[in-house]
Parts: structure tokens; sequence; C-alpha cells
């Protein structure tokens, strides 16, 4: 096993998810089996009861993990199916460490961060290990001097003591910024950088410039002299311009899979990434463009709903088609209406959320989809909405709700799942992980997926109440996907309706560029037939 470690210097979200899911991306092209890891130095144990405005989407692995989005980048660039070894915090680390402690499996020794943390890192390394492949692509999160990514620094230098020179390489994420006034870039940012990854006794082997210029000869030779690294392994890493799929080509014509595999010693054929540029072409030259509308209430970040995002794209490319993706707040639905923002819309799409804000600004965007035959995809609560819709308005039970933006409902459609009712803690305490899902014969879903069996990604506390089966079914509810006991409600549909599907789960996780996932698939080819 080969190992690679990514640290980011001078500021934070320089893309280090990015380029190690890139180098993934070209050392597999290389045929090589590669493993990705992120490290984590918040004191979360997850990620999971983080603020999406503050963090981001949180990507639910098979497993149940509730993780960084940056796994997401390394299932959607790599082959890897990953799982909860995959993304270690530093909660879990201190939390690991303190159980034994209270065990006395330290037999009465005094607990440190050296070795007791630090070793605790390495053996997340090591069991990771034990997996079949060649590389292991370990992240570091944070910044280079950060406090609480030392332990995890120092942990990566014991680890490359014990596994030996030619077994590791150290790929340094840097900013090299461009000043306006003095017209050129700026490399002592990056110098600073270095000699504090210096200090902690890490050596990069190759640094990664993100930059907004192209880095001429000068100060390629400038960078290689004072951060101490051969000239051929500074890498050239300029903001994409159309997507981030570009990126692995972008380092490919850097050579920085050539450059890691000599330094590691892996002796390799070029790889061939035909299969990748063609995927490229067409998110980047479309023969058409279709509208999307997105109407959710974490709008304003960007990482919010980033594998939806992404979902979008992979399937559009599918059809040789682009996205005009139009982001809606769903709290300017709840002021203004409906058919103000989405009348322009080939296809509505109302993702996940927790909390009541907005709730209705959904529920308004889901009728408006019903009653105008627009397609909609309601991911998780975008399929919960719906149904609130479709009984306050179809099946005519007003107020209907649920019972988790109001416990007293007189009609709670959607409400707690059994196991749920006892729950206390937040974290990792929701219906997670891989779930199997039996689609009824006839129905839309099975026309989109293709089989009747499927197994998808949950994340969710609430669920269809099964009381109401009976009148909502009578009146053009269609379930069409339910669990293997047909005690919970997984996939709906309407009835007379072109394309109207609803999952209770969140299938935007499964998706990669050249393997869409069937039902944003299925959307966006409904999208496109709504415009003809």
């Amino acid at each position: 096993m080969k190992y690679i470690f990514v640290t980011g210097g001078v500021v934070s979200s320089l893309g280090k998810g990015l380029a190690a899911a890139a180098l993934g991306t070209l050392l597999e092209h290389r045929g090589l089996r590669v493993i990705m890891q992120k490290f984590d130095p918040y004191l979360n144990v997850d990620p999971g009861t983080m603020n999406p405005f503050q963090h981001g989407e949180v990507y639910v692995l098979n497993d149940g993990a509730e993780t960084d989005l940056d796994l997401g980048h390394y299932e959607r660039f790599t082959k890897g199916v990953l799982s909860r070894a995959n993304n270690i915090t530093s909660g879990q680390i201190y939390e690991t460490v303190l159980t034994k402690e209270r065990r006395g499996d330290y037999l009465g020794k005094t607990v440190q961060v050296i070795p007791h943390v630090t070793d605790e890192i390495k053996a997340n390394i090591r069991r990771l290990a034990e997996q079949p492949g060649d590389v292991i692509i370990t992240e570091i999160g944070g910044t280079t001097g950060d406090i609480e990514g030392l332990p995890f620094l120092e942990a990566i230098r014991q680890f490359t003591l014990e596994v030996g020179h030619g077994n590791f390489l150290i790929m340094h994420v840097t900013l090299v910024p461009y000043i306006k006034a003095a017209g050129e870039l700026k490399t002592k940012p990056s110098q600073q950088s270095i000699a504090k990854l210096r200090e902690i006794g890490l050596y990069p082997h190759v640094l990664i410039c993100r930059c907004e210029r192209p880095l001429d000869a000068e100060v390629r030779q400038k960078l290689s002299l004072f951060c101490n690294v051969p000239l051929d392994a500074v890498v050239e890493a300029r903001d994409v311009d159309n997507t981030i799929y570009e990126m692995p080509l972008m380092l490919q014509e850097e050579k920085l899979d050539e450059t890691v595999c000599r330094i590691l010693g892996l002796n390799t054929p070029p790889g061939d990434t035909s299969d990748w540029k063609k995927f490229v072409q067409r998110v980047v030259s479309p023969k058409k463009r279709v509208t999307i509308a997105v109407v959710g209430k974490y709008i304003d970040h960007q990482d919010a709903y980033k594998s939806i995002y992404e979902s979008l794209t992979h399937a559009a490319a599918s059809h040789d088609c682009g996205i005009k993706l139009k982001r809606i707040d769903a709290e300017d639905i709840e002021k203004n209406g409906p058919a103000k923002y989405l009348h322009e819309a080939a296809g509505i799409v109302v993702p996940g959320g927790f909390g009541d804000r907005g709730v209705e600004g959904k529920i308004s965007a889901a009728g408006f989809a019903r009653e105008t035959k627009t397609p909609y995809l309601g991911l998780c609560l975008g399929m919960q909405v719906a149904t609130i819709e479709f009984a306050r308005n179809v099946c005519g039970l007003a107020n209907a709700n649920s019972t988790e933006f109001d416990l007293d409902t007189p009609h709670p459609v959607i409400a707690l799942l059994d196991e749920q009712r006892s729950v206390t803690n937040k974290g990792a305490s929701m219906r997670l992980g891989t779930w199997p899902t039996h689609i009824r014969d006839g129905t839309l879903g099975r026309q989109v997926y293709g089989t009747g069996e499927i197994s998808e990604r949950h994340r969710h506390r609430y669920e269809f109440n099964m009381k109401y089966h009976d009148l909502m079914t009578s009146n053009g509810f269609i379930i069409s996907g339910r669990s293997p006991d047909g005690t919970l409600v997984e996939l709906i549909e309407l009835a007379g309706h072109p394309w109207f599907l609803a999952c209770q789960y969140h299938p935007e996780f499964q998706s990669k560029p050249n393997s869409p996932h069937p039902l944003f698939r299925g959307f966006i080819g409904a999208c496109l037939a709504h415009l003809s």
C-alpha cells in the first residue's frame, strides 16, 4: 500500500477535497485501486448536527455514516463506495480514547495527545489499509497551523517515519494569489505555509497551486526553490471555467499523476481519460439547456445541496443537455406565491431539510407542479410536502400537516417513525443508511428504475402516516415504492400527472458522472419532453 496525504495552507476552501478526488480519478484511470479518506479536525463526532449554512450538506454513506461533503466528491470522482472508516473526526478520536481510558485499557498510564491520540489516528489509517487497494489518499481538513489539526499532522509525521521513504507522498494545496495593484502572482504566502508544515516535520513532495492566473516559469522556479519541491512537482490548479469535472483533466495536463507514480514507484501505463473527456464535453458544450428550479431553505449556501446539483449535471449530460439552475428560496414563494418564480421552469426539485421555516413555500411549489403538470422531483422532505399538499387540496383534509411542523394538526399525514418516539439525542439517531425498497409493477417508478428491487440511502425521522392510505390512494395518490414489510412509504407518484415522483430517501448520494441516478435521469428526460 502507498499513502498520499493531502494538506492545505494559507486559507481554507482551497479545494483540497476536489484535488484529492481528481488525483483519485487519474490514478484509477491508470489501473490502480484507490481508497479515499478524510480527517476532519473539528470536535463534532460527525457533521450530522451541523447547520447547513455553516458546513454545507451532510453526505450519508451506505452504512449510515453522516459525513463531510468531500466524501461526496470522493464517491463521484472514483469507483469507491465508502464507509464510516473513510471519514474520521477529532470528536471520534477523542471519544474512542476516553472510552478506552474509562475501561482501563491504558493500565493506569497518563493519557496524552502523544502517543494515545496520535496512535488512534494512525490506527484508522492502518485499518483502511487492510482493504484491497494500491493507494490510500488521505485529506487532512482545515489549514496548516490550525491548533485543532496539529494532532493529525503529528500522527502523519510518525506514520511516514514508520512506512519509510518511497511509500508515502505529501501533497500540499496552497494559494498563489494575484495582487492586482502589483500586477503579479505572489509566492510568499505559500512559502510561509510550507515553513509551518516543516516546523511540524512534514516536507511536501508536490505543490498544488490554486491561482487565478497561469503560473509562469519564473513563479514556478521561485516556488520550487523556496519550498524545496522539484520544478516538475509544482502543479498549476487554476480556477476551472465551467465545471469541477475539468479538474482531473487539468491536473493530467500538468502531469500530476505521472509525477505521483514516479515518486511512489508505481509502474503504471498512462491513463486513458477519453470517457471522462466525453462527459466534460457534454457538460461544457451541451446541445440544449433546460431550466430547473430548486426550491429550498438553504439556497444561499452553494454547498447545502451540493449532491443534488451534481446529480442534475450528471443526468443532463446523459441527455446531452445543460442545466440552467434557478435557486429559489422557499420563503420567497411563501410571500409572493409560486407562479412568479416557477412559471419558466421545465422542472421543479424540492430537496430535504429540517424545521418549519419555508415549508409552506415548498408545499406551494409541489402544488404548482401538480396543477400545471410540471415535472416534479421531491427528495425526502420534498416527498413529505407533496403528500401534505395533496392531502389538503385534493383529499380535502384542511390543515393537514407533518407533526414535525404542527403537533396539533388534525390530520398528521406525515408522522414520527415509531422507533423515533423515544429518541432524545440528535446525533446519528435518524433512520440512516441504505435500506431496500420494493417498486410496484405498472408504475412510473418501476419504469424509471427498470427493476422492482432497489436500495437507497436515507436520513429522516418522519414518514407517511399509513392511517391515510385508503383515502389518499382512492384520490389518485400512488404509492409506488414501499419497505419490504410494506409498512413504510418510500416512493410516491400522482395519477394523471406526466411525471411526478417523490421519494423518502436521497438518490443524489448514488449518482456518478457517467452513471447518473435513474430518478434524476428520468426527471431531466421528462423536463425535456415538457418543453417540446
